[in-house]
């Protein structure tokens, strides 16, 4: 027998779970700008390396809150998560968490980072919530209910043409052919006289940057579920489009994303699909 989940339910959960992490990385994000005051060389290298190292441990307990969180309101719910949770992607009731999104930004000192957590219920994802605890923004979607940011209803943009767009992008680890394909599709948008690039190094909220219309699109060649399971649904439910760059529908084994307005869409799928490595 499956079971029924009300998604207000699911929702609260995952809120919670996103406030327990969120605050973890808030409190060791403050830490850190605290001890990295100093301009000697010899400290600034060491702390240097303890931010590293307190980057991986706020990952981990964060990861730990969350799943703590979930499990005491669905304990026999699948998680599949960055650090330490692999579960079946396709069991029937599946969570998918990133507990430090932008972990690059967070060991520099840059607010820009996130919590990502997705449930999917048959296939199919129904309730999305990504959290940057430094900024304070929540970005919230429930299938069918429409997408939020702080609590105020958003809408991608109405643009149609490429010329009034700013387009995110994000690079894979991979700096040989996925960089420079990346790179090649940028030099095409720029052709297409677009307003600029930007690269945040966070893809969750570079996706709720597409559902809330400071960008026209978003698009990466390589992005595990993660990365991606709540923003695509933020982005879909303030009516956006998402799909691989082929077009095809996202898988939840990870791969390309794109996500755009609907009036641009089209023009900026041909660009990156065209360059995919």
């Amino acid at each position: 027998m499956t079971e029924s989940i009300e998604s207000s339910r699911v929702l609260e959960t995952a809120e919670r779970a996103a406030e327990a992490g969120g605050r973890e990385i808030a409190t060791a994000f403050r830490r850190q700008l605290e001890s990295s005051t100093t301009g000697d060389t010899t400290v600034h290298r060491a702390k240097q390396a303890r931010s590293y190292n307190l980057v991986t441990e706020t990952d981990e307990r964060s990861e730990r809150l969350i799943v703590e969180a979930i499990r005491s309101a669905f304990p026999r719910h699948a998680i599949l998560a960055e650090e330490a949770h692999s579960e079946t992607p396709d069991a029937e009731h599946l969570w998918i968490i990133d507990p430090l999104d932008g972990t690059n930004n967070f060991a520099h000192g840059i607010p820009h980072c996130a919590v990502s957590i997705a449930y999917r219920q048959r296939g199919r994802t129904e309730v999305g919530v990504v959290h940057n605890p430094i900024t304070g923004d929540w970005y919230v979607a429930r299938r069918g209910c429409g997408a939020t940011w702080n609590g105020r209803p958003v809408r991608v943009s109405h643009v149609s043409s490429l010329d009034r767009v700013l387009i995110g992008v994000g690079f894979y680890y991979d700096r040989g052919e996925m960089m420079r394909a990346t790179l090649a599709a940028i030099a095409d948008l720029f052709g297409e006289k677009i307003h600029g690039i930007r690269r945040f190094g966070t893809a969750s909220l570079d996706l709720c940057f597409v559902a809330s219309g400071r960008f026209g699109a978003f698009f990466e060649y390589e992005l595990a579920p993660w990365d991606f399971a709540a923003g695509a649904l933020i982005v879909e439910e303030a009516g956006g489009r998402v799909s691989d760059v082929e077009g095809n529908p996202l898988r939840v084994a990870g791969g390309s994303v794109l996500a755009a307005a609907p009036g641009v869409y089209d023009r900026v799928r041909r660009i990156v699909e065209a360059h995919r490595a």
